[in-house]
């Protein structure tokens, strides 16, 4: 008997619908806000379809580079609602996935699909309808032999994602949402949005700098040059 090539942790806490529904369509910066200026996946991973916002529940892979198997092997551990995030090692010489897995994904329940890798097939991937992000497209395509993991901790473009954990993406990138600080970031989401109603109406009103800025650069110091 050879030993396993993939390890998939078939047991993970996911958020209910109370708690994801806090987040939806809420802005990402705001989200970013609420979670300390964080949260976001690198600038590099964008939408490469047309459909780009969506917001679910994080099933992680980790496909290794240039394979795969893990992201299939993910697809039966996928729950309507759910948001596969593949990790590739930043691995950029082939994809990841095509128009084929990103259409068993949706018939599984997948509302989007976040890969550091590249993705392929782009034309089919817009027929398949959900949005899917990546940092870029290549017709080369990987094998299938492992070695992976699935629902188990994965770095997906700088940040750490867990099975469990919220992802929201719009147009602007995709923020993950820890699930253990998810309702905490909730709480915060509360404040994020009031300042910005404000500053908003401040700005219509014909607000010209904020009312901070004077004291701020009295603090910090300024050499003004005549």
């Amino acid at each position: 008997m050879t030993d396993a090539v993939l390890t998939v942790n078939r047991s993970f806490e996911r958020p209910d619908a109370a708690l994801l529904d806090a987040f939806r369509d809420v802005p990402s910066g705001h989200l970013c806000d609420a979670q300390n200026r964080i949260g976001a996946l690198d600038y590099q991973i964008k939408p490469v379809t047309r459909a780009r916002s969506f917001i679910g529940t994080a099933v992680t892979v980790h496909a290794g580079p240039r394979d795969n198997l893990a992201p299939y092997a993910a697809l039966p551990q996928v729950q309507p609602g759910d948001v596969v995030v593949i990790a590739t090692d930043d691995h950029t010489s082939c994809s990841v996935i095509g128009d084929i897995y990103a259409g068993m994904a949706r018939n599984c329940g997948t509302v989007g699909i976040v890969t550091d890798g590249l993705v392929r097939d782009v034309a089919g991937l817009d027929e398949v309808g959900i949005p899917v992000y990546a940092a870029g497209v290549s017709p080369n395509s990987p094998w299938k032999n492992g070695p992976g993991m699935v629902g188990l901790s994965i770095v997906v473009g700088g940040v750490n994602v867990h099975s469990g954990d919220i992802v929201v993406a719009d147009a602007e990138g995709v923020v993950v949402i820890p699930l253990a600080r998810a309702w905490a970031v909730r709480d915060r989401l509360e404040a994020v949005q009031r300042k910005e109603a404000t500053m908003e109406q401040a700005v219509a009103e014909g607000q010209k700098w904020p009312e901070w800025l004077e004291q701020t650069l009295e603090e910090k110091g300024v050499n003004y040059l005549e």
